[in-house]
């Protein structure tokens, strides 16, 4: 059997997808074969269509973006959709993880490839939810057996056996192995540190769009007062 691991990431490297399904790889060992693509732009390759028809299995690996798959990934399904070349038998299996704690909240999207898979023909077998997505990204050079993505681990192995078997499963959810409240403060520090790189303030975070950023408002007060 060949599985391909498809990585719907657009970052280059280092992204939470890629690691997990390295982890998922290390998982499915030598007991099937293994095609790698990546997709990154909105249109597929001749070269990666000739991959996808190798397989027999599909898990595609995405970040959740704004409750759903992310765009250039839902062009390339709708491609995939309308060729004509499409394996009866195939197997589609699905990997989203969020910034969210909860990796339940990747649900919707999960749905979304669910439909996709009833309307172009193909078995979906059920996905992993994963939540921590941003601690996952800080995470690749670590084991995945243990440290932060233990938890996430254990389920994959599970979900590794699935596939083998080509066994089909509700979708199941898991996290990073450490509380909420620490994820939260991590998160925020991050978010800290990434605005003032950029120039930006802290106080920034939380401004509306229609709103003008700290350091504008205190330039125009200083203009008012002269």
């Amino acid at each position: 059997m060949t599985v391909a691991l498809i990585n719907a990431s657009p970052k280059v490297k280092g992204s939470s997808s890629g690691i997990l399904l390295n982890d998922l790889k290390e998982c499915l060992g030598t007991k099937v074969d293994i095609e790698e693509i990546c997709l990154r732009t909105s249109k597929l390759t001749q070269e990666i269509i000739e991959k996808l028809k190798k397989a027999d299995t599909w898990v595609v690996a995405f970040p959740l973006y704004v409750d759903t798959l992310p765009s250039h990934l839902i062009a390339c399904l709708k491609q995939l959709e309308k060729m004509t070349w499409k394996n009866k038998n195939l197997s589609i299996y699905g990997i989203a993880n969020c910034g969210f704690y909860e990796g339940n909240q990747a649900e919707p999207a999960l749905n979304v490839l669910k439909n996709w898979c009833a309307k172009a023909g193909c078995a979906y077998k059920g996905s992993l939810g994963i939540g921590g997505g941003g601690a996952i990204a800080v995470s690749g050079n670590m084991s995945g057996k243990a440290g932060l993505r233990a938890n996430i681990y254990k389920a994959m192995k599970k979900f590794a056996d699935r596939i083998i078997k080509k066994e089909g499963e509700v979708n199941k959810y898991a996290t990073v192995a450490f509380p909420r409240f620490v994820y939260k403060i991590a998160a925020q520090n991050s978010w800290r540190k990434m605005i003032k790189a950029n120039g930006g303030k802290t106080k920034d975070l939380s401004r509306r769009l229609d709103e003008e950023p700290a350091d504008v408002k205190v330039q125009r007060k200083i203009v008012y007062e002269q």
